[in-house]
């Protein structure tokens, strides 16, 4: 029998897809859950249990947490990238990690195909066939639910019809839970102007008294929290996402745009990202000169939106991370941070890189590095070229009738 592997989550979807592959086409099904911090051991063990009930061959768990960081998330933190100025690219991040994990793990094993559970009406579907076509060209790709067009109804029928025993009932709000943010999918994001209701988020408020949590970065990376060292920023993440979480710290809704070209809107929280990426972002500001990070925020802005559309392996992108680690070399340091209900303030920062050192001046009051004839001058040759276009041009550009 020919070999097919098919990235499985036990959703409906997915379900459908491993009992379509195996008996309808007569393919020798090898199911994977790919791992990017978002399961506990309870969820992975029914995963499985579901797995081998739909009648998979084999079912493998691959947990990409730390490789998902080391290649992804570290850069999302050295670039302070959010889409349109708000997500911290929870989901669209992780998936092309996924992808790119279930490619090799086909190659592995020699699979002729390689199958999702995707629909044609999102991103996903592009983020996994580009990675395949990239990684596995001469493996071919099979998306039953795409290419059949089936209604959620046709697959309950199918499923039925071949006494899968399974909760049918649709979940009011969809939810997809990893290290770097759980996004929320319902009604309310198919429309314009109804946000998110309170029981929508998964973590709620339980937390009341506001605490001050100190964030210790190397080389822009986050790798202490209060007077607990960790041996990989992954466990940092997780620690700070545990304390701020109960705050429902970090919850918003992303309108953007897709990859295939209409407008999108999915609410998400994200405690821990937005923290990590606000608190670098102050530390950055005090030790990186303008112009470093005035570069950092173009080409961070370009590998944000890159990423989004699934193009992590575009050799560009490495070229981008080479620039992002090099600006980190001073990102060093202790930001305090203020957690409270629904809310957070950076409120500081100790470093031995701060370049806002008063013994070159206090802004605004005091200066030691400088006199005031060399300010004179400095304003005089800085100013030239517009005092000599208004001397040429009399009347000043922005006087109108």
């Amino acid at each position: 029998m020919k070999k097919v592997v098919l990235a499985f989550s036990g959703g409906l979807d997915t379900s459908y897809c491993a009992i379509y592959l195996a008996q309808d086409l007569g393919l020798e099904v090898y199911s994977a859950i790919v791992d990017t911090g978002g399961f506990s051991d309870e969820e992975l063990k029914e995963i499985e249990r579901r797995a081998y009930a739909m009648g998979v061959k084999q079912h493998i768990h691959l947990n990409e947490t730390q490789r998902f960081y080391k290649s992804c998330i570290r850069y999302l933190v050295f670039g302070n990238v959010l889409k349109n100025n708000v997500y911290p690219l929870s989901v669209s991040a992780e998936r092309v990690t996924q992808a790119i994990a279930i490619a090799n793990y086909a190659k592995s094993i020699g699979a002729d195909y390689v199958a999702h559970g995707s629909t044609g009406a999102g991103n996903d579907q592009v983020r996994f066939d580009m990675v395949f076509q990239a990684l596995i060209p001469e493996v071919e790709i099979i998306t039953p639910i795409r290419d059949k067009r089936l209604s959620r109804d046709e697959e309950i029928t199918y499923l039925k019809a071949h006494g899968v025993e399974m909760d049918f009932q649709k979940a009011q709000y969809s939810i997809n839970k990893g290290i770097w943010g759980t996004s929320i999918g319902g009604k309310e994001t198919l429309t314009s102007n109804l946000p998110l209701p309170e029981e929508a988020y998964p973590t709620q408020l339980t937390k009341q008294e506001p605490e001050r949590v100190s964030l210790h970065f190397k080389k822009g990376e986050l790798t202490g929290i209060n007077d607990i060292e960790f041996e990989n920023p992954v466990l940092a993440i997780q620690h700070l996402q545990a304390l701020a979480a109960p705050y429902a710290i970090g919850r918003d809704i992303h309108v953007g745009d897709t990859i295939i070209g209409i407008k999108g809107r999915v609410g998400f929280e994200a405690a821990a990202p937005l923290i990590i990426i606000k608190a670098h972002h102050t530390l950055e500001k005090h030790v990186l000169t303008k112009w470093q990070l005035y570069w950092k925020d173009q080409l961070s802005a370009w590998y944000g939106n890159w990423l989004h559309e699934g193009q992590l392996l575009d050799p560009t992108m490495r070229d981008i991370e080479a620039f992002l680690e090099h600006t980190q070399e001073n990102v060093t340091g202790k930001v305090s941070v203020l957690l409270a209900p629904y809310r957070f303030q950076v409120e500081g920062i100790e470093s031995a890189h701060d370049l806002m050192s008063d013994k070159f001046g206090s802004y605004g009051e005091m200066n030691r590095a400088w006199t005031s004839d060399d300010v004179k001058g400095f304003a005089k040759i800085f100013g030239n070229q517009t005092k000599l276009y208004h001397s040429v041009n009399s009347e000043p550009v922005w006087i109108t009738e």
